[in-house]
């Protein structure tokens, strides 16, 4: 499975992005595709998924209400829109994929190379 993030650049706070997500490869074995973020000096945070098999989703408390996961299944293409944007979103985000329905970054076995997202204030 091979992950590909764009979408990322500078926003201003308030501003919104959506970052797209390209999926391809043995994409059948995929069972959830989430997101995670990780800032300069901190650990990488789940944000939210979305699982294969239904499409429910799951959000951190953190970013319930502002970021929303979708999927286009056609496309093989996941999004994460990201509303109301403070200067703390400010991080390389990524998205992952794993053959369970889980918020553990242990638990995601391929990896996106990231996308950079920078909130000015």
């Amino acid at each position: 499975v091979h992950l590909v993030e764009s979408g990322g650049g500078l926003v201003q706070a308030g501003g919104s992005v959506r970052l797209s997500c390209a999926a391809s490869g043995d994409t059948f074995s995929i069972h959830t595709l989430g997101w995670f973020r990780q800032a300069p000096g901190e650990e990488r945070e789940f944000l939210g998924s979305i699982r294969y098999e239904d499409s429910s989703t799951d959000y951190a408390d953190s970013v319930k209400g502002r970021f929303t996961v979708s999927r286009d299944s056609v496309a093989n293409m996941v999004f994460l829109q990201m509303d109301s944007l403070k200067v703390d979103d400010t991080a390389v985000y990524y998205c992952a994929a794993s053959f369970f329905f889980s918020r553990l970054e242990t638990q995601y076995q391929y990896w996106g190379q990231g996308t950079q997202v920078t909130v000015s204030a």
